[in-house]
This record gives structure tokens, sequence and C-alpha cells, in this order.
């Protein structure tokens, strides 16, 4: 009995730290709009492109990022695994290609943009080896 109240602690303690990627661009875009929030839109190649995971690592992972998205920005993830056993289910992968098609035509991963509560682009970067709180504060330069 004990093991099990620890482990839904420490269960419910990662529920509170895991950060709330959409899997819905219409439903992200629809919470962006009745929270008065901007769209963090991420182009990824989670299981093959390095800068990718690096920038996840460094950056999307970090307690600063996770803390700071969930009060300023509605977050989106565009991924684009390229291993089978990743692959996700082809409704989303048909989401995300139609956004590729949209803002990232030229394919570049990974592609972080910053989108105003109706889709429009404010401003536009990709993967740098910065702290996560530089990365936070080039993400609000885009805001001004």
């Amino acid at each position: 009995m004990k093991n099990i109240v620890a482990f839904l602690m420490v269960f419910t303690s990662f529920l509170g730290y895991s950060q709330n990627w959409k899997t819905n661009f219409e439903e992200a875009k629809t919470q962006a709009m009745n929270e008065n929030k901007n769209i963090l839109l991420v182009f990824s190649g989670s299981d093959w492109c390095a800068p990718c995971i690096k920038l996840d690592k460094t950056v999307w992972q970090s307690e600063e990022f996770k803390k700071e998205s969930e009060s300023k920005w509605v977050i989106y993830r565009a991924d684009f695994p390229k291993k089978k056993v990743n692959q996700l289910d082809s409704a989303l992968t048909e989401s995300n290609k139609k956004l590729a098609a949209q803002y990232n035509a030229e394919g570049y991963f990974p592609l972080v943009l910053l989108l105003d509560k109706t889709g429009t682009v404010l401003g536009v970067d990709g993967y740098k080896n910065i702290s996560a709180a530089a990365y936070i504060q080039l993400i609000h330069s885009f805001e001004k």
C-alpha cells in the first residue's frame, strides 16, 4: 500500500511539471483566442534532427521554459519523426503537413515561430546554442 501511495505522489508531481504541448492546431488557436495568448509553433524532427533534439533537451524540457510557457503561450509541436516506431497517427501527420505548407515551406528543422492568436507570424528562429533563459528572452523579443 505504501508503494502505491508513493507511486501516485511521484506520478502526480510529474504531471504538474509536464508540458502542455497541443496536438490539435485548431484547438491551440481557440485556446490562444480565449486566453489572449500567442502560439509557440515548433517544427521538429524529434528522432533524427540533432539540433531539434538539443533544443528539446536544453530549452523545451527545462523548468524555466515549462514555467514560462504555462503562463505566456499556447505551445504546439509539429513533429516529423522518421523512425517507424515513432510515427504519429495519420490525422496528426496530415495536420502537421498542412502547417508545414503554410509556415515552413522550406522545410527547416528546427523552426520556431511565435504566432499571434490569429496565426500571424510575429517572429521566426531556429536552433541557437544558448541557455533556456536566453532562448525564452529571444521568444519574448518577437512580442515587441
